[in-house]
């Protein structure tokens, strides 16, 4: 029998094309989502690329009952936690509203794998867990600092709870996928990122402001001790950190966990600068964007990028996409849904 997987937060950006490579894999999936910051396009997506008429599910993980629901009416033995907020700006003006939803949506999520038995979490978590990091690239010994966001303080809490949970209880193992800044869209340009209202990831931003839906687009600092005065980041494609967790989710279905609870950093190794970004945009793109400096943004630190090296030897796992390719699939993504030949 297939094994089926249960995504949470399936309907949103990392969350589809993780169900589109779990499908592609061979596996069973449904999606679950509240659509507090997603629609129905995300699951359409992914039926249209597959083939598979997905089940979705309409649920908040933070309603207990309606999720002990979704685990009595399907058998999945294996979870995918992506369901949380996580927008940073906002989550250092309104911390509560994240500690409220992206903790309760956790403990409930571990608490109702423990009551039916279900085995495998893999927990979407973030580099914003370094903090502010001494030494780069950052390894998963890397010591995580505090967090600059109630966002990245979620995140770390999570993984506390994970491995506490993992650690006390016996059946359930977790790994945790430490990523760095997701961007770009599926081939198809079925799927892709669309934020609800003002985008908080720089990709989005590039790609409305060259549509023509924002008027000019924001780097946040141009005064950072970098090369080139903005921020340095890991860009790593959508579809190469889908692909990471289809690998986690194998490893534990299929027993090569080295330990019950593990975490790998999923990115490229590259850091590449904001300033960078928008001209690599610009150029493979064949376009001008309008672009201005402005002040730091609060959260965010100077630069991060990933030693992915655990992942490369313990997942056979790597980042394989182009940014340049990533950079077009993003402009086509954005192309499709505004209807721009």
């Amino acid at each position: 029998m297939k094994q089926m997987v249960l995504v949470s937060g399936g309907a949103g950006y990392i969350g589809s094309h993780t169900a589109v490579e779990l499908i592609e894999a061979g596996y069973d999936v449904v999606v679950a989502d509240n659509l507090s910051n997603s629609d129905m396009s995300g699951v359409e997506g992914v039926r249209k690329i597959t083939g598979v008429d997905v089940p979705f599910v309409q649920v908040d993980c933070c309603d207990k009952e309606a999720l002990r629901r979704l685990f009595e009416q399907y058998e999945f033995g294996s979870v995918i936690h992506f369901a949380a907020f996580k927008a940073v700006g906002e989550s250092v003006a309104d911390p509560m509203k994240y500690y409220r939803n992206n903790l309760l949506s956790m403990m409930n999520i571990v608490d109702l794998m423990r009551e039916f038995g279900r085995e495998n979490i893999v927990f979407s978590s973030s580099a914003t867990v370094y903090g502010e990091a001494d030494e780069l690239p950052v390894t998963e010994q890397t010591p995580r600092k505090p967090a600059t966001s109630a966002y990245g303080n979620t995140k770390q809490m999570c993984e506390d709870i994970l491995r506490d949970a993992v650690t006390a209880y016996e059946g359930l193992k977790g790994i945790a996928l430490r990523y760095f800044n997701p961007i770009g869209a599926h081939p198809s340009a079925l799927i892709g990122e669309l934020p609800r209202g003002v985008p908080q990831n720089l990709v989005p931003f590039i790609t409305q402001t060259a549509a023509g839906v924002r008027e000019c687009l924001s780097v946040f600092g141009n005064d950072y001790p970098t090369p080139d005065g903005s921020c340095l980041r890991d860009y790593i494609d959508v579809v190469d950190l889908a692909k990471a967790h289809v690998v986690a989710i194998s490893r534990m279905v299929e027993n090569k966990n080295k330990a019950k609870y593990e975490i790998f950093n999923v990115g490229t190794g590259n850091g590449v600068s904001v300033l960078e970004l928008v001209e690599r945009f610009e150029k493979v793109n064949s376009l001008k964007l309008n672009y201005k400096i402005a002040p730091r943004r609060a959260g965010d630190v100077v630069a991060i990028w990933a030693d992915t090296s655990l992942a490369n030897e313990e997942l056979g796992w790597r980042a394989e996409r182009d940014l340049d390719d990533t950079l077009r699939s993003a402009w086509a993504w954005e192309k499709n849904i505004r209807g721009i030949k």
